[in-house]
């Protein structure tokens, strides 16, 4: 059974229903938390009563600096609403790890960005090193992956369309809301990720909901294609795409063939115009809030709840 494992600003707490014990460890970073499972563990069984947790303030539990990597276009309905056919080939890309922000922390929309978007995803917490050439097979998996986390990969669509960009646009400070549970998985929870289901809603409004089934490239084969050119070390944090329902969706046909007539700066212009009547795009004053676990609870990376701001 997994045991999720929560950090607050005075440490590491292993999650129990509606409680949490404290974890006796001088651990500061997820990677020296990940090198002692064994008090992990003794937390995890304690027969204390615990802290409520709805007590505590919940920190992201993956701390930083660490490499931030992410996929992109990884789910079948996120392909179609993209407009994308045919097979699509892997495709990663960097975050900077300082966008890292909390569970409940306020995304803030920076003064430039005019259409932020929000990507549930399942976030893999490395529990080993990763060197460059790695080959993981399935059974692998467990030698490789200590966690999952839930995540939110959110996006400025206008910095990540009209520059290329993925990089800028992901990274603004509280652009990943991770956590609020580090679930730290045994060999046999591993057959369950398939049952994971990813929501996200905005102002209680479901805007996505599907399960990891709907994935096209999953974890051993992103982290075999990953480790081609990418080294992982524990600690480090893996996003592995969102489903359909985000907010960008491709323009019919007939209006992409016109656009693709225009000048770039007319084409974007025009774009954009159509995208200031999509009723979607993450505004001041909405709560976004997510989940990720299994139907029967087996997996459950608790809930996100983060609301949205203008910066000031």
């Amino acid at each position: 059974m997994s045991t999720n494992v929560l950090r607050t600003p005075d440490g590491w707490w292993a999650v129990r229903d509606e409680h949490a014990v404290r974890i006796q460890t001088k651990a500061i970073t997820t990677a020296e938390l990940l090198a002692e499972r064994a008090a992990v563990r003794e937390a995890a069984a304690s027969s204390e009563s615990g802290t409520p947790v709805a007590d505590l303030v919940a920190l992201p539990p993956v701390t930083t600096p660490c490499r931030v990597v992410a996929q992109m276009v990884n789910y079948r309905s996120h392909a179609k609403d993209s407009g994308f056919t045919g097979d699509i080939p892997p495709t990663f890309f960097r975050k900077a790890s300082g966008s890292v922000s909390g569970p409940h922390d306020t995304i803030v929309r920076p003064t430039h960005v005019n259409f932020l978007d929000y990507e549930v995803e399942l976030g893999l917490v490395m529990g080993a090193p990763l060197p460059v050439g790695t080959v993981v097979e399935e059974r692998d998996l467990p030698s490789y992956v200590a966690g999952l986390v839930l995540t939110n990969d959110v996006s400025a669509r206008d910095v990540q369309l009209t520059k290329t960009q993925f990089y800028e646009s992901k990274s603004y400070p509280t652009f990943t809301p991770t956590g609020p549970y580090l679930a730290l998985l045994e060999p046999e929870d591993f057959d369950r990720l398939i049952d994971l289901r990813l929501r996200l809603s905005v102002n209680g409004v479901t805007r996505q909901d599907r399960t990891l089934a709907d994935m096209i490239v999953r974890p051993a084969q992103a982290l075999t294609l990953l480790a081609r050119f990418q080294t992982l070390d524990p600690g480090d944090l893996l996003l592995t795409g969102t489903p359909g329902g985000t907010a960008l969706k491709a323009s019919p046909k007939p209006v992409e063939k016109i656009a693709a007539l225009l000048p770039p700066a007319l084409k974007w212009k025009a774009f954009f115009n159509g995208q200031a009547k999509n009723p979607l795009y993450l505004r001041d004053g909405d709560l976004v809030t997510a989940t990720i676990a299994t139907p029967d609870g087996h997996i459950d990376l608790g809930e996100q709840r983060n609301a949205v701001a203008d910066a000031t």
